[in-house]
């Protein structure tokens, strides 16, 4: 009997859960006890407290009741969709244990491993006891265990050994969503880590970046590197083109010295980097714009006194969330580093790294959604309010039941970019395929970005005050998924990406039950369609007021119809239909809507602006009666 049955078959209950942010421990019946002055007696009715102990509160006595806590069960066995879809698509016997054993340890073992990470921040320690610069950045235990623990699981090894052909990447991306509400946000340097080993497989994998390709995705944990991603500067994220002042160079050995400044560097305890720079000519110019960028890498290392070579931590950034992950302002002075682009073509070779980051955001929004919503559920099961059980309550179910439906719809979303991704590494992509991976990878990470933010509040609504209560662990959940709409592309720069994109297509399978989502689809498709024709006819600028609302369009409308086609499986249960019937119940096509309201007019930008600033009083010499 494998691993998957046995667990499938026994009381998960009994044997693979923990409680949620608090230890187990039972309900005490504590009285206090009264002792008499001496030369004193006590009066009638303290002999008759102490006799009876039916008094709830005085002294030590704190009441009978305490609220029960949500326990975090087995995530695999608890996710029906995601076994389902394993089922349909990839009915393995060794993934599907793997995966229900990983599921297990990571109920019983790391998730109070991610709650450290919590809890023991990283901090920075400039110097050491005689005065000496050593930039230290001291993480926890746990922390050290979830790179460990990384390696061991293949969390970034199974996308490259691909044993399973173009379903390897599906079988990474689900131990990923398992893992990822529980691993203290180790999954930011996993996903800059199979970003750097993306990239370089990309170009190549030959001196002098073979042996950290070999680390990088090695089960070994002794041997396992994480990878940063050092692209931010001061003067912004994304726009990396003009944002980028960091120079490097040239040695006589063919490598280069880096100079400059990053002002955002995501899991600065990495073991390398890879960076963008500008490389100097012999009179020290440099060529502006994206042409003038290079792709860099770089080993972080010590010098024989302790001190990093090349490199100053200058401070810890002190964020929202993601409080787990050391995230620094870092001072490159004379860092060691080889150039892997050839110069200039920095920015087209970090764009397989951008597709990497971008699938893991949106595994990361989807798992955050699923994990919410299961302690929700089995919170509901166990709290009472207004004498009975949560579940009992229609509209709080309601209430579960949409956040389902919106996690149903940002799986299948995740899940299927991941698809299209396997499919184009092993070599089975049609130029359809390449292009659905293209323009869906940034409509898939804006929208569950935004999702998951939506959905992870209201999920700490379901517990009431105690949704609100750091102790519990629950804060973090929402606090996390805020940098998820963020992090690789706001909302609006992604968007405009999008732009850049034309391909959308699905072939949709009629059945009776799923007409009205037909329907739906259908419609969204045609009005989207003559959307698009009628833009293109327009004033420069319109598409670009309407680039947020086209690109949730994109989303919504796919999701639909990968929902159609899951509920369209012949395995396929009654809430697969249910969910699929909901989710094409809402504005499938929000772009066409807002056109006709004349949101893309070119009347509306000043009214935005006038909206927005209109306020500020602009003379500061305004008499009181005109202010």
């Amino acid at each position: 009997m494998s691993v998957y049955t046995a667990l499938l078959n026994r009381s998960v209950a009994a044997g693979c859960s923990r409680v949620w942010g608090a230890a187990p421990r039972p309900l005490l019946h504590i009285r206090s006890a009264s002792v008499a002055e001496p030369g004193t007696r006590r009066s009638d009715d303290e002999q008759l407290w102490e006799a009876s102990s039916f008094l709830p509160f005085s002294r030590a006595r704190i009441g009978s009741f305490f609220q029960e806590t949500p326990v975090l069960k087995n995530p695999f066995l608890e996710d029906a969709l995601l076994r389902g879809y394993l089922r349909r698509h990839l009915p393995q016997g060794a993934v599907l244990s793997d995966l229900c054993a990983f599921g297990e340890r990571v109920a019983i073992e790391v998730d109070k491993w991610g709650r450290e990470c919590e809890v023991n921040p990283p901090r920075l320690v400039h110097f050491d006891p005689w005065g000496r610069r050593v930039d230290h950045i001291v993480t926890s235990p746990a922390w050290k265990r979830m790179k460990d623990l990384s390696a061991q699981e293949g969390l970034v090894a199974i996308g490259y050994e691909r044993s399973f052909g173009e379903w390897s990447r599906v079988y990474q991306m689900s131990k990923l969503y398992i893992f990822s509400p529980s691993a203290g946000l180790y999954t930011c340097p996993l996903a800059m880590t199979d970003g750097a080993a993306k990239v370089i497989q990309s170009i190549g994998v030959s001196w002098p970046v073979d042996e950290a390709f070999s680390r990088l995705t090695t089960r070994q944990s002794e041997r396992f590197w994480t990878s940063g991603q050092w692209m931010t500067e001061r003067q912004g994220g994304s726009d990396v083109a003009t944002g980028t002042e960091t120079v490097a160079v040239s040695q006589t050995d063919g490598s280069y010295k880096l100079h400059g400044f990053k002002w955002f560097t995501s899991a600065t305890d990495a073991d390398m980097t890879l960076t963008l720079a500008r490389v100097q000519d012999r009179t020290g110019a440099t060529t502006p714009g994206s042409r003038g960028l290079s792709l860099f890498y770089a080993e972080v290392s010590r010098d024989e006194d302790g001190r990093l070579k090349g490199i100053e931590v200058q401070r810890l950034k002190d964020k929202l969330g993601t409080r787990q992950v050391p995230t620094a302002e870092l001072l490159l002075d004379g860092l060691p580093a080889h150039r892997i682009s050839e110069e200039g073509r920095g920015v087209p070779c970090i764009a397989n790294m951008l597709t990497i980051t971008r699938i893991h955001n949106s595994i990361s929004a989807a798992a955050a959604m699923r994990r919410v919503v299961q302690l929700a559920r089995d919170y509901a099961t166990r709290r009472t309010a207004f004498g009975k059980l949560l579940r009992d309550h229609p509209l709080h179910m309601q209430t579960l039941a949409r956040m389902e439906v919106e996690t149903h719809g940002a799986f299948l979303l995740s899940m299927d970019v991941c698809r299209l991704l396997g499919q184009e590494e092993s070599g089975v992509a049609t130029q359809l395929d390449t292009h659905l991976l293209r323009l869906l990878t940034p409509v898939v990470k804006l929208y569950t970005g935004k999702q998951a933010v939506a959905v992870v509040s209201e999920g700490l609504e379901s517990f009431g005050g105690q949704g609100y209560i750091e102790d519990t662990g629950l804060p973090g959940l929402l606090r996390d998924a805020q940098v998820l709409s963020i992090w690789e592309g706001t909302t609006n720069v992604l968007s405009l990406d999008v732009l850049r994109c034309v391909a959308l297509t699905k072939r949709l399978t009629d059945v009776s039950t799923l007409a009205p989502a037909v329907k739906a689809v259908d419609g969204a498709l045609s009005q989207l369609q003559m959307f698009v024709q009628e833009a293109a006819t327009r004033e420069p600028g319109y598409l670009d007021l309407a680039a947020r609302d086209l690109a949730y369009s994109l989303a919504r409308i796919y999701a639909g119809a990968l929902l159609i086609d899951h509920a369209c499986w012949k395995e396929a249960s009654a809430s697969d239909t249910y969910a699929a019937l909901r989710w094409c119940e809402q504005d499938l096509c929000p772009v066409v809507t807002k056109q006709a309201r004349g949101c893309y007019d070119p009347s509306t930008p000043p009214l935005d602006s006038a909206l927005v600033y209109d306020h500020p009083v602009q003379n500061k010499l305004c008499s009181e009666t005109e202010i």
